[in-house]
């Protein structure tokens, strides 16, 4: 989201830094262009009048100098002139010991200077003709005071522009913070999803989000009712198998097979691993419950439950406890754990007496998960062979029964340790050493 965020502001800053270069560099051309057309007809007046003042004299045209302007006197007053025609030229006398040169072409030129302090003339340069004489009327203006306001001028532009984007740029990061604000929501939703906090995402959204929002919702709805249909499958299935299996056994152990003992001995053993792998099945779909897919296993929510539930199908006999640090999440799908610690904890219940404890603590490297009992146990000198590679407990391990192929499988998969010891109590521990979920 942040992401999305970051390139939709970059991609806006970017837009709108060349959107407003532009529009400054336009504004700025156009208004030099005006401030020069402008000065331009001040200058075709100066012109006009020094037309006027040429008079016809007894030596020919004359300049009456009593109709130049004052400026036209004081050197380098900012005012000059120059009139050619076919015999010579004339000059201000405010030009002093400089000489405005003659442009090759009639019109507006900006790009000549004069002076000891190198002013910045514009010159208008137009041509008539004066009793049949053609002449040519050069008039400058000192353009430095004017392009030094415009500067001043520009850089104030500049100030109040990068003012203004910093400003709009503002403004549009908090727009566009509060227009995906309903997305970051979602998100939020969704890890809430994650760690089973609801099963739902909210339906109040904007109208271009309710599409997605509803095939999520549609989705979530259509797994959470298939895991329940599953499951619901998976133990009528194994309701229905009970009973045609308990027949065979039945038959299995009958006087009719006595004739062939190696034949009623495989009978047993297969019929027992059948009916272990389904009661396996069965535990593990009732120990599941109505968990929702990706929700974490909250220790202090979850624990008491399972408990209680282990409780009536093995007796109140049994005290079942569990320690936890309080509020202890641990990281991983809830279903799974559920799973883990079921097989665990039914195992545990089959060969204990009375007590029987799960511990979950949290390390330097991730969790360590315990359960334990005060049965039997199992010799430390046949904990190596449970566990031999390619074997699994519940079929290596005779008289105990301990269904942990699916506790292993679910270790091996995180990347865990799964390792036998004796409790407290002398009976079996079994401790899973899990590392931190990344």
């Amino acid at each position: 989201m942040r992401s999305i965020q970051r390139r939709l502001s970059l991609g806006l800053i970017g837009v709108m830094v060349v959107v407003g270069l532009v529009l400054a560099q336009t504004s700025l051309w156009l208004f030099e262009m005006g401030l020069q057309r402008y000065l331009e007809a001040g200058l075709r007046n100066d012109s006009e009048n020094l037309l006027a003042a040429l008079v016809r004299g007894p030596q020919g045209l004359q300049l009456d100098e009593r109709r130049l302007s004052p400026a036209y006197q004081r050197p380098f007053s900012g005012h000059y002139f120059r009139i050619d025609f076919a015999d010579g030229h004339w000059r201000s006398r405010s030009l002093w010991d400089q000489e405005l040169p003659a442009l090759e072409q009639p019109g507006l030129h900006d790009n000549l200077q004069l002076g000891p302090e190198g002013q910045q003339l514009l010159v208008l340069r137009t041509d008539y003709r004066r009793s049949g004489v053609p002449i040519s009327i050069s008039v400058a203006e000192d353009y430095t005071p004017i392009r030094e306001s415009f500067r001043r001028m520009q850089q104030l532009g500049l100030g109040l522009g990068l003012t203004g984007l910093l400003l709009i740029l503002l403004l549009q990061r908090i727009t566009v913070r509060r227009a995906l604000r309903p997305l970051e929501q979602a998100r939020e939703q969704i890890a809430q999803l994650q760690r089973g906090q609801r099963s739902q995402l909210d339906d109040q959204v904007p109208v271009e989000l309710e599409p997605l929002v509803a095939q999520i919702n549609h989705l979530l709805a259509h797994t959470e009712d298939s895991l329940k249909r599953s499951r619901n499958a998976l133990g009528n299935l194994g309701h229905a198998l009970k009973t045609p299996l308990a027949v065979l056994l039945s038959l299995a152990s009958s006087e009719q097979l006595e004739a062939q003992p190696q034949l009623r001995k495989t009978l047993r053993e297969q019929l027992q691993q059948v009916e272990q792998r389904l009661n396996r099945e069965l535990n593990r779909a009732r120990l599941s419950g109505d968990a929702l897919p990706g929700a974490l296993f909250d220790c202090d929510a979850e624990l008491p439950g399972l408990l209680a539930t282990l409780n009536m199908i093995h007796g109140e006999h049994l005290a079942l406890s569990y320690r936890a640090p309080p509020g202890l999440q641990l990281p991983w799908d809830r279903e799974d754990l559920l799973e883990l610690l079921g097989n665990l904890l039914d195992n545990a219940c089959k060969w204990a007496d009375a007590e029987v404890r799960v511990s979950v603590i949290e390390t330097a490297d991730g969790f360590e998960l315990s359960v334990e009992d005060d049965g039997p146990g199992i010799p430390e000198e046949r904990r190596d062979q449970v566990f031999s590679r390619g074997t699994r407990l519940d079929e290596q391990t005779h008289g105990h029964g301990l269904g942990l192929g699916i506790v292993r499988d679910i270790v091996d998969s995180w990347g865990g340790e799964l390792s036998l010891l004796e409790s407290e109590w002398g009976g079996l521990k079994v401790v899973i050493q899990l590392p931190k979920h990344t």
